[in-house]
């Protein structure tokens, strides 16, 4: 049973796929090329991740994590969590292993949270696309629009979680 609750969604997922394929054998086929896709795409990103989360874990001591991007670190926790988001390739889901052993490192939630929204929306290699496709007033105008809502978003989730609702959080990342 414990076997089944743990892949539950890959069950659903399957049952899922097959139903559209007794439907429509095309539409089920296009199904199952995304997720192959998708799944190619997830071997390529996650074990190159998952390297630097070691790297990190070993050279960087969690009392330095704690000091630059804890609580009590300011203006510098914010600039690393938007840089180290923004320098960051691949995909979002990329960003969840990285911001567990933040957590696990004592990384303030609210840099955690600027961190992802960085990782989603101030992607370096973004930025240099927009530069050069769309110009650099519609690049730079865009970042310095995301930049303080990413900062404004972080603190409003921040506030709205009680002290034990991120304990709680921390708690669940320190079990993983």
């Amino acid at each position: 049973m414990e076997i089944f609750k743990r892949y539950r969604f890959f069950a659903l997922t399957l049952g899922v796929i097959l139903a559209i394929m007794a439907v429509n054998v095309q539409i089920g086929l296009k199904a199952v090329n995304l997720t192959l896709l998708s799944f190619k795409e997830m071997i390529v990103v996650i074990p190159p991740v998952f390297v630097l989360l070691g790297l990190l874990d070993v050279w960087v001591p969690r009392e330095t994590m704690v000091k630059y991007m804890g609580e009590g670190s300011g203006l510098v926790g914010i600039l690393l969590a938007i840089i180290l988001g923004s320098a960051a390739a691949g995909p979002l889901y990329g960003a969840f292993p990285i911001a567990t052993v933040f957590m696990k490192k004592g990384v303030k939630l609210s840099n955690i949270f600027i961190f992802i929204g960085a990782w989603s929306t101030t992607k370096i290699p973004m930025f240099l696309f927009e530069l050069s496709a769309l110009g650099a007033k519609f690049a730079v105008t865009r970042l310095a629009i995301d930049i303080p809502g990413i900062i404004v978003i972080s603190y409003v989730l921040y506030s709205l979680l009680s002290h034990a609702e991120r304990e709680e959080i921390l708690a669940k990342a320190e079990s993983l």
